[in-house]
């Protein structure tokens, strides 16, 4: 008697579904959570330490570091959002396009992705940033022009893979059309892969904000962003550590829980990315 091979232990789905749920909590009832408005200054508190009436200390022009911080969720949960439907968006689109047509578009479409993923993501964003300014709604579209080839290439392996079923040359046979047959018959297999794709897609567009943020090209002041209180608080590392420590904590919380979701989705839907 043969042993069979034991099933792989499935990641917890609860850690990610609660870090989900207290980030979209914290940002959409901060107006009612927060000890003041983000943007109050009380000069002769600054770098004051935490405290019971303000928890996270306050910051060097007095503000309270709580609310800045769950202000800063509501940026970083917007952009991350924008960030992936944008590149969700291009990356499904050009992916099933190359993977259905074949041919002259896919030898295209696969040239350009091949040429940005040549260079560094994070880069790319910088230079669109660089070009486009600051501002929450030109981050979205850097971060989402430099991220859609993963979306891409996933849809375009899928489809490759899916093309050939039964139901599709059915429907073919029928006479739909390329978009009818991607929309109806091909999208809806996709759905599991490109939602596993996209938490993880989340969790990287909030670290890539952050480091815009912190190098000066993401959101700009007086709007709290974890990226920008970390800027503002590491020349005050050896005073007053906590400018840096719970905006740090904030996002190593978040990225943990949206992989840890991601990595629980994958496990769950039986999702197996192509090489």
């Amino acid at each position: 008697m043969t042993d069979t091979p034991r099933a792989r232990k499935r990641a917890p789905l609860l850690p990610g579904l609660l870090v989900l749920s207290l980030l979209t909590a914290g940002a959409l009832f901060a107006p009612l959570l927060a000890p003041s408005p983000p943007a109050a200054q009380s000069l002769e508190n600054g770098l004051a330490a935490p405290a019971l009436d303000h928890p996270l200390g306050r910051d060097r022009l007095g503000r309270d570091q709580l609310s800045r911080v769950l202000y800063g969720a509501r940026v970083s949960l917007g952009i991350g959002l924008g960030t992936v439907a944008l590149s969700l968006m291009l990356g499904v689109l050009l992916g099933c396009a190359a993977g259905y047509l074949g041919g002259p578009v896919d030898f295209l479409i696969m040239r350009l992705v091949d040429v940005l993923l040549a260079f560094p993501g994070l880069l790319l964003a910088i230079a669109l940033a660089a070009v486009l300014g600051p501002g929450a709604g030109n981050v979205v579209l850097a971060l989402g022009l430099t991220a859609w080839t993963s979306y891409a290439r996933l849809a375009r392996g899928e489809v490759l893979s899916l093309r050939r079923r039964e139901h599709v040359l059915a429907a073919e046979a029928m006479g739909l059309g390329p978009a009818r047959v991607v929309t109806r018959h091909l999208l809806p297999l996709l759905a599991a892969p490109l939602l596993v794709q996209a938490s993880f897609g989340v969790a990287g567009a909030i670290v890539a904000e952050s480091s815009l943020s912190f190098l000066g090209l993401g959101v700009q002041a007086p709007s709290p962003s974890w990226g920008s209180m970390l800027n503002d608080g590491r020349s005050f590392l050896l005073v007053a550590p906590h400018l840096t420590i719970f905006p740090g904590l904030a996002i190593l919380f978040t990225v943990l829980g949206l992989n840890s979701l991601g990595d629980a989705l994958r496990d769950r839907l039986d999702v197996r990315f192509p090489g």
